[in-house]
């Protein structure tokens, strides 16, 4: 079954047919008729090699040499051409150089047709072999780019939260490889990690890309944050929504206007977050509660805070303890003492008693501001440390 002469005269035509296979590919596939994107001289040289390497297995015996067809493979991929694409021009390709084969057997007596049948089997064997080795090359050269990517983009966002970036020409450039605009508004959020390299959001920045939101996230030990462009009045809202649906513990900066005020918003997010009530999922924005922001931005002063406002209380049994604590939680958020006896389920006169009570432990009088200033700021400091039922604060510093 030698078609070796067939294969011999068409070698010599090598250059020419490397060309026609270029131009058919380029006519019949639409990925490869952008020459910005695959410049012509390189598809003919692809195309060349491709057939060469067929025509050089139809003239010898050995083993196919897979290395050109995963060549083209890694070539498209850095080059952005679709895999199916891909997959095509080879078939194209293919087709054509099977039809010259034919062709030219035609003018060698000595094939005959039995021949081409068996061959016809052989260099299908070899287009799905080589397709294979495209396809793979391929992959592996879209994973290898894909990590690239990633950790390129991973590394700009990192430079944004600390600072790195600070020149306003770096920072455009930046914000054009990230997706974001090059003007805010922006925020920045911190989810809180339930593990090490566990992604609190996971697919956010997809859910976001949703409602038109573009950002950027880098995922931490202990948190996953993110800067998101808010362009419209809207956008705030709506990606208030996107977080709460995630059921993640998230604090959210207030809203800025250069990145170059990122690593101040990351601080604003961590702090909202740490001032989150409870251990269970939910949202808190700085802006919605800035006192208890800047209480938990200074532990130690806010444990030095408690005990010289309410030391008195937090001395007391913790039965009563407790009692006076969420009395005055609830004066505080509903503001009478008529409203706190409502949500209480006790007598006004028990909850305007316990409010005397407090007023005598501390020394200060819930009808003086600057008293009331210091007893909520304190309150705060003591919510932020887990103060009630049974807790001790942390000792305040001398």
């Amino acid at each position: 079954m030698d078609i070796s002469g067939v294969a011999a005269a068409l070698h010599s035509r090598l250059p020419e047919l490397g060309e026609r296979i270029a131009q058919r590919i380029r006519s019949d596939v639409d990925a490869y008729d952008e020459e910005s994107l695959i410049p012509f001289d390189s598809l003919r040289r692809s195309c060349t090699a491709n057939a060469d390497l067929v025509l050089s297995h139809l003239g010898d015996a050995d083993a196919p040499d897979p290395s050109p067809a995963r060549e083209t493979g890694r070539v498209r991929a850095e080059q952005g051409v679709p895999l199916a694409d891909t997959l095509h021009a080879y078939r194209v390709g293919f087709e054509l150089l099977w039809t010259e084969i034919l062709l030219e057997s035609r003018t060698h007596p000595e094939v005959s047709d039995d021949q081409l049948v068996s061959q016809s089997a052989e260099i299908w064997a070899l287009f799905g072999l080589y397709a294979e080795a495209v396809a793979a090359a391929y992959r592996e050269t879209s994973a290898e780019l894909t990590s690239q990517r990633h950790a390129r983009r991973s590394a700009l966002v990192e430079a944004l939260f600390t600072g790195v970036i600070a020149d306003r020409t770096t920072l455009w450039e930046a914000a054009r490889e990230l997706g974001l605009p090059e003007h805010g508004p922006y925020a920045v959020a911190a989810a809180a990690a339930g593990a090490p390299g566990q992604e609190p959001l996971a697919g956010i920045e997809a859910v976001l890309r949703q409602d038109r939101l573009a950002s950027a996230w880098r995922l931490l030990p202990d948190h996953q944050i993110g800067v998101i462009a808010l362009p419209t009045p809207a956008a705030e809202s709506a990606c208030l929504r996107v977080l709460r649906r995630s059921r993640a513990r998230v604090g959210v900066s207030p809203c800025f206007p250069s990145l170059r005020d990122t690593p101040q918003a990351l601080r604003f997010a961590r702090l909202a977050l740490a001032g989150l009530r409870g251990t269970g999922p939910g949202v808190a924005r700085f802006d919605d509660d800035p006192l208890a922001m800047v209480v938990a931005a200074a532990p130690a002063e806010a444990a030095h805070l408690v005990g010289v406002v309410l030391q008195p209380l937090v001395d007391l049994p913790v039965a009563e303890r407790a009692r006076l604590f969420d009395t005055l939680e609830h004066w505080f958020a509903a503001g009478s003492a008529t409203d706190a006896a409502r949500d209480l389920f006790v007598h006004p006169n028990t909850v305007r008693y316990r409010l005397r009570r407090i007023e005598e432990l501390t020394g200060r009088s819930l009808s003086d501001p600057r008293a009331v200033a210091d007893i909520g700021a304190a309150l705060l400091a003591v919510r932020n440390a887990g103060v009630g039922a049974g807790e001790q604060p942390p000792p305040a510093s001398d």
